[in-house]
């Protein structure tokens, strides 16, 4: 079972670890194509954001977003696949941030193109979501190792 486990945890990981490398080897001097995708999309959240609770919201740079990002996957993919639960928390806090973010199928009508595709990668990180969380809990049932107590040897009479 331990190593199913595994296997499975470097399954799951690997979507998110070679998307952390990819965006860190495209990321250069304006953080790259996922920093141009992102623009728009988080200036349109903003504003959205801020019409609604009427505050205005601090500028974000896109730039040191995606950086964050990219430490967000990567690092949290490699200690998911370790079994360390903080990797699955780092997953976790990306798709919490990104997901809503990113695929926002919400702005579109259900007869334009863009909102099935964007609907369909929109519950498959609520899913991925589910999976994390399902993790945690599994992590936590889980009773820690117990060293066996040794019973003591009679004394020979």
């Amino acid at each position: 079972m331990g190593f199913a486990s595994f296997v499975g945890r470097v399954f799951f990981a690997s979507i998110f670890i070679l998307s952390a490398w990819q965006m860190f080897n495209e990321f250069g001097v304006d953080g790259g194509p996922a920093a141009k995708e992102l623009i728009p999309k988080l200036d349109f959240a903003k504003r959205h954001i801020s019409s609604r609770l009427h505050v205005n919201l601090p500028d974000i740079e896109v730039r040191q977003l995606v950086a964050t990002f990219i430490a967000l996957k990567g690092l949290g993919a490699i200690l998911f696949v370790f079994g360390h639960g903080i990797g699955a928390f780092f997953l976790f806090v990306y798709l919490l941030v990104s997901t809503p973010i990113l695929y926002d199928f919400y702005n579109y009508g259900p007869k334009e193109p863009q909102y099935n595709v964007l609907l369909s990668d929109f519950l498959q990180c609520v899913a991925q979501c589910g999976a994390l969380i399902f993790f945690w809990g599994m992590k936590n049932s889980i009773p820690k190792r117990q060293l066996k107590k040794r019973a003591p040897k009679p004394k020979a009479a």
